[in-house]
């Protein structure tokens, strides 16, 4: 079954946009009800509510509250794919993109009123489809990142050599444990720092690995 977080992926990537209105207003209501109640407290009957719409509409739209909770994540997910583009596309050069990249990642879910309401208030919520998935979720970002980093060999802002997905694993990896597990050393605030740490840590992944020099005997 394919996780919120690939459908989301696929649908930046492939630009696509599948709400009408209708659908719109819905997401906007159950996300502005989620975001002030939270999930589990809230109802279809506040959505619809919100929305100013029956509640035979809603589940028209949307079968059960979990198929709503879904869609609206996976809407925001989609949010932040695309706007990781944006980040990364205001950079010059490989390195400021990775930089960017890192940054923009953990402030769009951290700051996320949905998303990151739910890591801190509700995890259990979160962590079927975005943990506890056999590592698809980490699989479709680390997807999503070596495809950016491929369009950069191809550009030839890095070694041909580099193995992209593994390069992308590591970084997924890195940001996923400061989402996961707070931090003692790095201020996830400080843009400063973690622009730092991306410069000193992540960029060098970049570099071609070293050749070998010598063979077994």
């Amino acid at each position: 079954m394919t996780s919120l977080v690939e459908s989301a992926y696929i649908d930046a990537v492939e630009g696509v946009d599948d709400e009408d209105e209708s659908k719109t207003r819905l997401l906007d209501a159950a996300y502005e009800q989620f975001c002030r109640v939270g999930i589990q407290r809230c109802t279809m009957e506040d959505v619809a509510r919100q929305a100013r719409v029956s509640r035979i509409t809603v589940y028209r739209r949307f079968a059960t509250k979990n198929a709503l909770v879904e869609q609206v994540v996976r809407r925001e997910f989609r949010r932040y794919f695309d706007q990781f583009l944006v980040d990364i596309g205001r950079a010059d050069t490989v390195a400021d993109r990775v930089v960017a990249g890192f940054a923009s990642s953990l402030r769009a879910l951290r700051h996320n009123p949905l998303i990151g309401g739910l890591m801190a208030a509700e995890p259990d919520l979160v962590a079927p489809s975005m943990i506890s998935d056999g590592g698809q979720t980490l699989a479709t970002v680390r997807r999503f990142l070596a495809g950016q980093l491929r369009r950069e060999q191809r550009a030839g802002n890095v070694p041909r050599e580099l193995d992209t997905d593994l390069a992308a694993e590591l970084m997924v990896r890195i940001s996923a444990s400061f989402l996961a597990i707070p931090s003692q050393v790095v201020d996830l605030d400080d843009e400063a720092q973690l622009a730092a740490v991306a410069r000193q840590f992540l960029v060098p992944m970049l570099q071609a690995p070293a050749p070998r020099t010598g063979t077994a005997s």
